[in-house]
């Protein structure tokens, strides 16, 4: 029997394994499949390489997304590649591009080359776009062999967005064609509108005050989207580096992804911003999206996580009804590059797509030893190992640094002139980490890398307001961190195992003290069990007892501020700043912009004293050397145990 094949089995049967998408198998001779794959956030994480850890990871890298893109790709007859914004900052080789190499006029920034190489065709501006100014913004851009769009922000604002002067085009409409089901070849003009938070006026107002202002996200489309009607654009996919968040509209939304979905005209929505993954249970019963059929305020929506951890897909089957295509179905997912298991160990789902590694190779290297060089100095040592007994260095910086970026957010605000703390935790105290997990950077110099044993975790930075009672509950829940000594009692056991030491927030900015013969107030979990206890004594600021009905400003993280740890106060509703940067990056700035850096441990907090009481701690041996220079308590090493930490007894 003689055998016939068609456009579509041929490429199913030429492919081999090559699997279809449906819309590819059974789009009519008036339908195509347009595939619209995604790449949002990646703040400069080209290589699957963390810097701060100097090692290689599975969990990043465009490099491991372009292997997925590509395979798209050859499933695909029509088929876009998206950037979403954040990619010029956010790691040590950005910083490095900007910090150290610098952009000249016609120098490539190596995410634009990695970005050439796998062949984007459009992109839009994130937040972190800015925060190197405009004029490195512009040089790294103009390397793009792909428009860059952004509709918002603006360098002279007119009476209407349409009537502004924008700092790069608003839109871009795409003249292409597009192969049908029947494989004839199809005009079709494909729409690109690109939106970034308005924050960014906030964020980053020293680069942009006087500069640029920026508009509202939805007003600006509802603007632009009838002149690109108008201009004749078939569909129209709005490039938003905005998350999913509120679905009723409020002027200015940071996150407004939903109320823009729903402008008439838009097709179809890429968010980012938020470092989330959209279709994902996450956003199971949240209101304006639709999990299970991948939308967005109606519209075929997508958010492709952060660092390329993901590319995002929407597969349209768009139809022809004489006039232009429409939207007819969709799919959307956002693949992962890899795998978290139940033992927590990670498995690779994408490998490496050489091409995109060998176009930025000598930059990575550049950047290796970037981080492996000194770039700033401090004049105390960095550690750890009596951070849960005592005011400590290690933690100093973190405060410092955090009070310091705060101080210059607040600046303009309504908030400005408050008073701010800072409320930071030990992550390396040994504990499961064992005797050497502990941070020591000496005196001397402080490279990029150094940053990760201060902060191991990519948390952003957050404000929250709460009053000086707070402040006060707030010390109560981390004094969990100690078990209840009875006075006169000799060698008890002073540090509660079952406590987590990044639980055991210090507050710089007040002066207290921990009474260890009261009971703790809280439970492990934070459920208050004794509402009478008050471990926390003599809590000044100024010099004076705290108000209660004072309000502060508490600097702290992402994960403190919306609840995590069940802290008083830190639960989402009392923030009044979410902040784009990283802690970590906040503490390099930091280090960067002082040169030298003092962070002696100002003994703000100690324990209140105990007559003829003495309590047992263990540390890891390399404390010993540190022991005599711990602010507010004398420290003797007793001897070590079988798993190799070393026992100290405090005198209280």
């Amino acid at each position: 029997m003689q055998l016939s094949l068609n456009r579509r089995h041929f490429i199913a049967g030429s492919a081999g394994l090559i699997a279809l998408h449906p819309f590819s198998v059974n789009a009519a001779t008036n339908q195509a499949h347009l595939r619209l794959m995604e790449t949002t956030d990646l703040h400069v994480h080209v290589f699957p390489y963390d810097y701060y850890a100097d090692k290689p990871v599975d969990t990043v890298g465009l490099a491991r997304t372009a292997s997925l893109i590509e395979e798209v790709r050859a499933e695909s007859t029509n088929s876009l590649l998206l950037d979403n914004g954040d990619f010029l900052q956010g790691n040590p080789m950005g910083d490095y591009i900007a910090y150290e190499r610098g952009m000249n006029e016609g120098d490539m920034h190596p995410v634009i080359t990695a970005m050439n190489t796998l062949g984007f065709d459009a992109s839009t501006l994130g937040n972190h776009e800015f925060n190197y100014g405009i004029s490195f913004l512009m040089k790294s851009v103009s390397g793009a062999a792909f428009p860059v769009v952004s509709a918002n922000v603006v360098k002279e604002m007119g009476a209407t967005p349409t009537a502004d002067t924008t700092l790069l085009p608003p839109y871009v409409i795409l003249d292409r064609e597009i192969t049908d089901g029947d494989g004839t070849a199809q005009p079709i003009k494909i729409g690109l509108i690109g939106f970034v938070p308005p924050q960014i006026m906030n964020w980053d107002r020293k680069h942009l005050e006087g500069n640029v202002q920026a508009r509202d996200i939805v007003a600006s489309a509802r603007s632009y989207v009838p002149q690109m009607k108008e201009q004749g654009a078939d569909i129209i996919v709005a490039l938003c580096h905005s998350g999913i968040g509120e679905a009723n509209e409020i002027e200015g939304m940071e996150n407004a992804a939903i109320p823009l979905a729903a402008v008439g005209g838009i097709d179809a929505i890429l968010t980012g911003h938020s470092h989330l993954v959209f279709p994902s249970s996450r956003y199971d019963d949240w209101a304006g999206v639709d999990t299970a059929n991948g939308t967005i305020g109606g519209k075929p929506g997508v958010m492709g996580g952060f660092w390329g951890s993901h590319m995002g897909l929407l597969d349209l089957l768009l139809e022809r009804d004489g006039s232009g295509w429409r939207v007819l179905s969709h799919t959307a997912e956002a693949r992962p590059i890899s795998r978290r298991e139940e033992d927590r160990s990670i498995t690779p789902l994408a490998e490496d797509y050489e091409p995109v590694l060998a176009s930025v190779a000598d930059v990575h290297e550049e950047t290796l030893n970037y981080v492996r060089t000194a770039v700033g100095k401090t004049d105390a040592a960095l550690h750890s190992y009596f951070a849960l007994v005592a005011d400590d260095p290690s933690v100093q910086i973190v405060s410092n640094a955090q009070t310091w970026y705060i101080a210059e957010q607040m600046v303009g605000t309504a908030f400005e002139g408050l008073p701010i703390l800072s409320a930071a935790a030990p992550f390396k105290a040994g504990g499961r980490g064992g005797p050497e997990y502990y941070t020591d950077v000496p005196v001397g110099d402080v490279a990029i890398k150094n940053v990760a044993d201060l902060y191991l975790y990519p948390n952003t930075v957050r404000a929250v307001k709460i009053t000086g009672a707070t402040v006060k509950d707030w010390l109560e829940r981390s004094a969990g961190m100690f078990n209840q000594v009875e006075a006169g009692a000799s060698d008890a056991t002073l540090l509660n195992p079952d406590f987590p030491s990044y639980n055991f927030d210090v507050i710089d900015g007040v002066t207290y003290q921990i009474d260890l013969s009261q009971p703790s107030k809280f439970d492990r979990d934070g459920a208050l069990i004794n509402p009478d206890a008050n471990r926390i004594v003599d809590l000044q600021f100024n010099g004076a007892p705290i108000d209660p009905d004072q309000e502060f400003i508490v600097a702290t993280n992402n994960y403190r501020a919306s609840g995590g740890g069940s802290f008083p106060g830190a639960d989402g509703s009392t923030v009044i700043f979410e902040g784009p940067d990283t802690n970590r990056d906040v503490i390099v700035r930091y280090i960067v912009e002082q040169g030298t850096v003092s962070p002696r441990a100002d003994g703000n907090w100690s324990f209140a004293p105990l007559a003829d009481t003495s309590v047992i701690f263990e540390t890891g041996p390399a404390g010993a050397a540190y022991s005599d220079g711990v602010p507010g308590v004398n420290i003797d090493e007793v001897g070590q145990s079988e798993s190799g930490f070393s026992h100290f007894r405090i005198g209280l």
